[in-house]
C-alpha cells in the first residue's frame, strides 16, 4: 500500500513539474475540438478488461519508457509531456477511498505546499464508487491540473491520474471531465 502511494505521489509530482517546465506546446492542442478528439481517440483496456477509457488525441502509450508490467504502471502522454495519464494497479487496501485520498493529499502537500485542492468527492462510474481528487499546483508562474481517481476494481486498488497544463483552469477541468466521461468499469 505504501509503495502504491509512493508511486502515485512521485507520479503526481513528476507530471506536475513536467507540465510546469515552461514549454508552451499547448496552442495546437487547444485548437482541437471535442469532435476531432473523439474521431482520433483510441480505447485502452486494462486490468483484464475491467477498466477502459479513450485516450485524448495526441496522447500515446509511453509505458515502455516509464512504467512496466512488473510495477503495474501504465503511462500515456503527449510528445511535450504536459498532458499525461497514469494508471497504477495495486494491492487492495482496507482503508476507505476517502482516507486514501486524504493520505495522498497530505503527502502531496508535504512536497508541494502551494498545492490547491479544487475537488475531493465521491463519484460513481458504471455503478462503482470512486474517489476523485482534483488539484492545481503552481511553480514558476506555470500551473498544472491533476485529476486523480481511485477505486477498488476486481479486488485491486486502481489509481488513475490525468495531468494537464493548468494555466487555464476551466479548460483543464473541462478536458479532464471529458476524459473521465470515457471511463468505464466492468
Amino acid at each position: 500500500m505504501r509503495n502504491l502511494l509512493k508511486y502515485v505521489s512521485v507520479s503526481l509530482l513528476v507530471v506536475g513539474l513536467a507540465a510546469c517546465d515552461g514549454k508552451s506546446d499547448t496552442a495546437a492542442a487547444d485548437k482541437n475540438t471535442s469532435s476531432e478528439a473523439s474521431q482520433n481517440s483510441q480505447t485502452v483496456s486494462l486490468m483484464d478488461g475491467k477498466l477502459s477509457f479513450a485516450l485524448p488525441a495526441g496522447v500515446t502509450d509511453k509505458s515502455g519508457k516509464l512504467g512496466t508490467q512488473a510495477n503495474n504502471m501504465h503511462v500515456y502522454a503527449d510528445e511535450s509531456g504536459q498532458k499525461a495519464i497514469i494508471v497504477i494497479e495495486g494491492d487492495s487496501s482496507n482503508d476507505t477511498l476517502e482516507d486514501l485520498a486524504k493520505r495522498m493529499l497530505d503527502q502531496q502537500r508535504s512536497r508541494a505546499p502551494q498545492l490547491q485542492v479544487v475537488t475531493n468527492k465521491e463519484i460513481t462510474v458504471d455503478g462503482q464508487k470512486l474517489q476523485q481528487l482534483d488539484t492545481v499546483i503552481s511553480v514558476n508562474n506555470q500551473s498544472a491540473w491533476s485529476s486523480l481517481v481511485m477505486g477498488k476494481v476486481d479486488g485491486k486498488l486502481m489509481t488513475l491520474q490525468i495531468s494537464l497544463p493548468g494555466d487555464n483552469q476551466q479548460a483543464a477541468q473541462t478536458e479532464a471531465a471529458n476524459f473521465l466521461n470515457t471511463l468505464h468499469l466492468k
